[in-house]
């Protein structure tokens, strides 16, 4: 009997796919348990539906990121800090405050752990941090920390 796995059943298939199996297999496990469905054509065709619309929204989320990177390296966060001697700070800048920062001047929100900063920023001046928007689309962006008065 041929199904459509809806889940990913170890051992016989992964979501999606189409695969030939046992009759007693399909009737007893499969499809009691809601892990595939019967392989007809209308049931292949919105199969085909499906991945057609998955691809298309993959798509344009490549697309925002690609936008979303572009408006980033034009930006330079400004933050202040209050610092001793040789410009190191008082405490540190996290991914949080770059974030939060970000949100209330630029109106863009991107979440703090995306900010691929290895460690907090500990000293007066410009710093770049990497913004991983997409598997596929990572952008840099310039925060420039200066003095409190």
């Amino acid at each position: 009997m041929r199904v459509i796995f809806l889940k990913d059943v170890k051992g016989k298939g992964k979501k999606g796919e189409i695969k030939e199996v046992a009759v007693g297999y399909a009737q007893n496990f499969l499809l009691k348990n809601n892990l595939a469905v019967e392989a007809t054509s209308a049931n292949i065709s919105a199969l085909e539906g499906q991945k057609k619309k998955q691809q298309k929204e993959a798509a344009e989320e490549l697309s925002d990121a690609k936008k979303l990177k572009e408006q980033l390296e034009k930006i330079t966060v400004e933050l202040k800090a209050k610092s001793g001697e040789g410009g190191r700070l008082f405490g540190s800048i996290t991914t949080k405050q770059i974030s939060e920062e970000l949100q209330k001047a630029h109106g863009i929100k991107i979440d703090k752990r995306k900010m691929e900063l290895p460690d907090a920023i500990r000293a007066l001046g410009y710093t770049n941090v990497p913004v991983k928007l997409h598997s596929e689309v990572s952008a840099v962006l310039k925060v420039h920390v200066s003095e409190e008065a």
